[in-house]
């Protein structure tokens, strides 16, 4: 490679939101590299499908499958979000795929998509520390993202790569038929719910999210881990939400017996 190529291929993973290495080799050189005449730059292919079409290809695909691991094969084989290019790994969803409560959400960060493991980091410590204090563990709950995939550079996903993949986190709610919804931060709660509020108006309420005709879903939406690690102020407000999320399975174990 000569200076201008290595220039080329550093904009490149500049302009993708790649902020580590993990190997000596470059990838991705045939978007930077220059023609034989040494004129005009070839660009990565656009994906092949629109994002309408995606989305329903997903929604196609998601009636098919009945369990969370055919549900896994069928995403790990799924080419109609960019954001597949780009991760290490396909994450799923962790814990419990038997559990009444679930928590979604974002996106993996640079840890998870390196294990493949959703929330393993720093965010997800904390919520295995919170979740512990309420007397819930990954064993009584099942952890999941709007997203199986990193956007590079942790950036916040695209509308667009938010609707091709939701069809799979519904399909897995369908599959799990949860009683109780933690969502954590703004994206993950507006992205279920097809709202457009700030985490001010929507924490702290309980709403309703449709499984199916006969069956809903009690929504609380909470802090995300990773904004209480740049924010601890607000962990005194994400603790009341807990809080509220636990007294409300209480009591509904209660009436249950």
């Amino acid at each position: 490679m000569n200076n201008h190529d290595i220039e080329e291929l550093l904009r490149f993973y500049t302009l993708s939101g790649v902020d580590e290495t993990c190997g000596s080799a470059p990838f991705a050189l045939s978007a930077v590299q220059a023609t034989s005449s040494g004129s005009q730059q070839t660009t990565p292919a656009p994906l092949s499908f629109s994002t309408s079409e995606a989305t329903k290809n997903a929604n196609d695909l998601c009636q098919s499958v009945a369990t969370i691991n055919e549900l896994k094969a069928i995403i790990e084989n799924f080419d109609g979000c960019s954001l597949k290019n780009t991760a290490a790994h396909t994450v799923m969803g962790d814990g419990n795929p038997q559990a009444k409560i679930m928590f979604i959400g974002e996106a993996p960060g640079a840890e998870e998509d390196l294990i493949g493991r959703a929330f393993v980091g720093r965010s997800g410590q904390l919520l295995d520390k919170i979740m512990n204090a309420i007397g819930l563990s990954r064993q009584t709950v099942y952890i999941c993202n709007i997203l199986p995939w990193r956007p590079p550079g942790n950036r916040s996903p695209s509308d667009a790569e938010i609707a091709v993949c939701l069809p799979f986190l519904k399909r897995q709610i369908e599959i799990i038929q949860p009683e109780y919804i933690l969502t954590l931060g703004a994206i993950a709660t507006n992205s279920l719910l097809g709202t457009g509020e700030t985490m001010s108006h929507l924490r702290g309420h309980w709403m309703e999210y449709k499984i199916s005709n006969e069956k809903n879903a009690q929504v609380l939406a909470t802090y995300h881990p990773a904004y209480l690690l740049r924010t601890p102020a607000q962990k005194s407000k994400a603790w009341l939400d807990f809080l509220r999320f636990s007294k409300a399975i209480r009591q509904n174990n209660q009436q249950a017996v």
